[in-house]
């Protein structure tokens, strides 16, 4: 490679030079000083560059009529937004402020159920704690509902994680919004996530996980850690990438499918319960992967072998995990729980809140019976957001 084609290595090259003990220095100085100049230039030109096309918002279609699959509350304002990830997808999202607000707000970022949309549950929870006063978004995550990412409905811990950090970004950069009164709510997978970023992102500093799963585990081990052994994730690991040839060869990925249809006679009670959400009135919405085709074979392949939750004990700042007593996946809340608060300095702070005679999918939508203490999550972030 030329100097030319890399001053800065030729300016390594000379600089050597001039540490030697010749009697040509002054020489050597003159050879060097115009690499050191096209050094300075092209750096700086590059920066220049950088500077000007790092954070790029990519146009989005958004859909402005109410699809929601709740009520439209006349007390909030409601506007759709977008903001960049780190990885430079576009992220959607519902944006819902107190009509009567004044000043900066307190501020909350809403995402899950995994393989949801945001006109779904977080939706819900993002309206109805914007009528509480704080000021929130409920967003889809990458490669899902109205947000950006190819392909299409696929999942990645790093990626999701990534995606609440970016719902921050945007919330500390609202001029109405407090930027030191920030927390998030993750539901089911999400909460999972919400989590995770809970332990990596200082800004954040209230979390709830709301009828959370740990998405690596139960990918890993299966529901109810069935299949936690290694002979069974070598099967599963088989399976997934024999699949991935499979799709590469043929140019396109395959659907794994959403909630079950028909529902079989025989499915487990928090299979039914899955289908009574998103398969009917109550929560089907076209955009949704649980409601539809579901993510791709290998969607969530990543979270076999990247676990999350590692440092859930370091979290400094408040959380709050929610479950339904009735629920399936009550085994992840109480685990998370237990994990996030022995051996630790921070479990003054935490708190595990089991709502009884709900089940896992009575936390999306009140279950009919009110089950979402939206009371108990004002007062949480009130407490912890001031």
């Amino acid at each position: 490679m030329s100097l030319a084609a890399n001053p800065l290595r030729g300016f390594c090259v000379n600089f050597a030079l001039l540490n030697q003990k010749t009697k040509n220095n002054e020489k050597v100085i003159m050879l060097i000083m115009p690499l050191m100049l096209t050094v300075v230039s092209v750096q700086a030109q590059n920066q220049k560059e950088m500077k000007g096309s790092n954070i790029k918002a990519q146009e989005l279609v958004l859909t402005q009529e109410w699809d929601k699959t709740f009520p439209q509350s006349n007390k909030v304002n409601h506007r759709k937004v977008t903001f960049v990830n780190r990885y430079g997808i576009t992220l959607a999202a519902d944006l819902y402020e107190p009509k009567d607000m004044k000043g900066t707000l307190a501020a909350i970022a809403v995402s899950g159920p995994f393989g949801a949309v945001k006109e779904q549950s977080s939706g819900l929870y993002a309206q109805t704690m914007a009528e509480q006063g704080f000021l929130t978004i409920a967003f889809d995550p990458s490669f899902t509902g109205e947000s950006g990412g190819e392909p299409r409905r696929v999942a990645s811990p790093d990626i999701n994680t990534e995606d609440f950090q970016a719902a921050v970004d945007f919330l500390s950069t609202q001029p109405n919004v407090d930027p030191e009164r920030i927390g998030i709510i993750g539901i089911c997978g999400w909460g999972g996530l919400a989590l995770n970023a809970a332990a990596i992102d200082t800004r954040i500093k209230a979390t709830v996980a709301s009828t959370m799963y740990n998405m690596n585990r139960v990918n890993a081990n299966g529901y109810f850690d069935a299949d936690n052994n290694e002979n069974a994730r070598y099967e599963k690991r088989k399976q997934l990438n024999t699949q991935r040839t499979k799709e590469y060869a043929q140019g396109y990925y395959e659907q794994g499918g959403g909630v079950v249809d028909p529902l079989p006679a025989d499915a487990p009670q928090f299979v039914k319960d899955y289908y009574d959400y998103y398969k009917t009135q109550r929560g089907y919405h076209k955009r949704s992967g649980n409601s539809n085709d579901g993510w791709t074979v290998t969607g969530p392949m990543s979270f076999l072998n990247q676990p999350i939750l590692a440092y859930s004990k370091e979290i400094r700042s408040a959380v709050l995990i929610m479950h339904g007593e009735k629920a399936h996946s009550r085994y992840f809340s109480e685990d998370a729980y237990r994990d996030m608060t022995s051996y630790t300095n921070y479990r003054d702070n935490k708190e595990l809140l089991i709502i009884l005679g709900a089940s896992h999918t009575d936390l999306y939508d009140g279950g009919g019976k009110n089950a979402i203490p939206f009371d108990k999550l004002a007062a949480f972030f009130n407490e912890n957001l001031k």
